[in-house]
């Protein structure tokens, strides 16, 4: 009982600091024409209520696609048109074709906010609460302190619940958790149904396709592929092409209607500098002129790293506070400064206290014993790499703090009027760069440690 009133206690909390952000500006407030993803979102629900499903994706004098077009999968489609059904009943004219472009008003921004909140509801908090309770190991107050810190995460606030990004997040990423959950206990085509309703909302779900196909694959390899692990895989690519079919039919009727859906959630012409959040490529594009195809969301790079905080705790919080930081230039763009600094300080507070995470930072609790014993066989003197992490970390988390008031302080020169932007990605980029090569090494001496254990027994 105790276990449950707690973990109610951390969803009560979630909640309150969600729409504490919520009552914030969000993206193109009362910034014409264009507006911002705030009003995206607004629009799709007025396309899909106004015009027949054929004519969502498609340019025409009723739909114009340079205006905020459609170009999520069919999933966000539906889930915008049952919005919308929602809004045509409170107030007609925040859906009217034409006319409502450009809506603002108190009405609708609570509106458009409780929609986020009842999908974090209905999909990605109970994902949440479910993951940490089914942790193995660990205590039950543990589980509830991962599930606030994860909870708490401000970069999907913010996004969220802020800036108001011009798809649900939480949906998406909340779909996967359920198929992660899926998988790991077994339930394998519910898992797949899962992920695949994931990918159907959010076509960026598909870096997550790779390692989820991998570890069924090997399910259906261990099982026999001439026996029980080939009606496995049989079952699945069932789940999987019928999930397909369903989102999709309204879709399949015309050829060319396919490849124009396709054409919208692939747009290979459009680049990926997204308001100045595309680290890698920003920072490069100042030594190299590059144009890349991949658009960019680092809210899906997060999710997994969220899953091992009580893992490793230390970087998993340094990683998370990153990629918050990494949406500075974009957050005081929509004036989110303070909400920023507020929920980035809650969570680390949170992530410090439930984990202790200063204290988590010798070599085994940064899962990089394998590593170091490794090189010492070259190396002997190889004793200080947690020390090098710990003056990395410090060293990261003074350029944010420095960077954050220099922004917010100074004006760039005029001939450099994107300085600070720029710096941050820079800043970011190294960072990301930085938790590849930590990660990879995980992974890899990780592996190599299983295999020789294996051998061994």
């Amino acid at each position: 009982m105790e276990k449950w009133y707690l973990m109610t206690t951390v969803v009560l909390i979630g909640l309150t600091v969600r729409w504490t952000v919520s009552l914030n500006s969000y993206s193109g407030a009362g910034r014409p024409p264009m507006f911002g993803d705030y009003e995206a979102q607004r629009h799709w629900q007025e396309i899909t209520f106004n015009l027949p499903i054929k004519q969502w994706y498609f340019n025409s004098s009723d739909n114009d696609l340079l205006y905020w077009g459609l170009d999520y999968p069919p999933l966000t489609a539906y889930h915008s048109l049952l919005c919308a059904y929602v809004a045509k009943f409170i107030n007609p004219d925040w859906i009217a074709l034409h006319t409502s472009r450009g809506y603002e008003s108190q009405a609708h921004k609570l509106f458009m906010r409780t929609t986020v909140l009842i999908a974090d509801l209905l999909i990605y908090i109970p994902a949440v609460v479910l993951y940490c309770c089914c942790l193995k190991e660990m205590s039950t107050k543990k589980k509830i302190a991962n599930a606030l810190c994860i909870l708490l995460y401000p970069g999907l606030i913010l996004i969220d619940y802020g800036h108001f990004q011009n798809i649900y997040n939480s949906v998406s990423l909340g779909f996967a958790l359920w198929g992660v959950l899926g998988v790991s206990y077994d339930w394998d085509l519910l898992g797949s149904l899962a992920f695949c309703l994931a990918i159907n909302y959010k076509q960026m779900e598909l870096y997550h396709s790779l390692p989820f196909f991998c570890f069924l694959l090997g399910k259906c390899f261990k099982k026999g592929l001439k026996g029980k692990g080939f009606v496995l895989l049989i079952k699945l690519a069932c789940t999987v092409v019928a999930s397909f079919v369903l989102c999709w039919l309204p879709f399949f009727t015309e050829r060319e209607q396919t490849l124009q859906v396709l054409r919208r959630l692939f747009p290979v012409d459009r680049g990926l500098f997204e308001d100045k959040v595309a680290n890698v490529w920003c920072s490069l594009s100042v030594f190299l002129k590059i144009k890349d195809i991949l658009p960019h969301h680092i809210q899906i790079v997060i999710r997994p790293v969220c899953l091992i905080l009580s893992e490793i705790p230390f970087m998993s919080t340094w990683f998370l506070l990153v990629s918050t930081f990494s949406m500075l230039p974009l957050l005081l763009k929509d004036e989110l400064l303070m909400p920023s600094v507020v929920t980035m300080v809650a969570f680390f507070i949170a992530c410090a206290t439930s984990f202790s995470i200063f204290e988590k930072t010798s070599e085994e609790e940064l899962q990089l014993k394998s590593f170091s014993i490794s090189v010492r066989k070259y190396l002997p003197y190889f004793t200080f790499l947690p020390r090098i992490i710990q003056h990395l970390f410090l060293i990261s988390i003074i350029m944010m703090v420095l960077l954050t008031l220099m922004t917010v302080t100074l004006d760039p020169p005029q001939t450099l009027p994107d300085l600070f932007s720029v710096l941050v990605c820079f800043v970011s980029c190294l960072n990301f760069l930085f938790f590849l090569v930590y990660f990879n090494i995980i992974i890899t001496w990780d592996s190599k440690s299983r295999r020789s254990q294996k051998k061994i027994s």
